[in-house]
């Protein structure tokens, strides 16, 4: 069993910057896929980023390239999403999410789920 933590949400203006930690539990995380998801509200929740267990390997939506990277420190069981230049359309719920095996960008492909941080982007 894997439990996740994410935390660093919070209130930002337009164009500002976050970091969004998540912190796992359990001895297997260096070998987990992770990913980051959102949610807006109204809305389904989407695929934003993710990396596999070696950090050889991201996948980014189009809409986050060159703004949001996705890093992680398996010695600390922590993965991280900077979140830069960030817009009003940025604001959603962010979960971290995990998984064995190769990138993935569906929601039923993950297996664990944290329960998610608040971002929100004022304009």
């Amino acid at each position: 069993q894997v439990q996740l933590v994410e935390s660093g949400g919070g209130l930002v203006q337009a164009g500002g910057s976050l970091r969004l930690s998540c912190a796992a539990s359990g001895r297997t995380f260096s070998t987990l896929t992770m990913g980051w998801f959102r949610q807006a509200p109204g809305k389904e929740r989407e695929f934003v980023s993710a990396i596999t267990w070696s950090g050889g390997s991201i996948y980014s939506e189009d809409s986050v390239k060159g703004r949001f990277t996705i890093s992680r420190v398996n010695a600390k069981n922590t993965v991280y999403l900077q979140m830069n230049s960030l817009k009003p359309e940025d604001t959603a719920v962010y979960y971290c999410a995990a998984k064995q095996g190769w990138l993935a960008r569906t929601t039923n492909e993950y297996d664990y789920w944290g329960q998610g941080t608040q971002v929100t982007v004022s304009s």
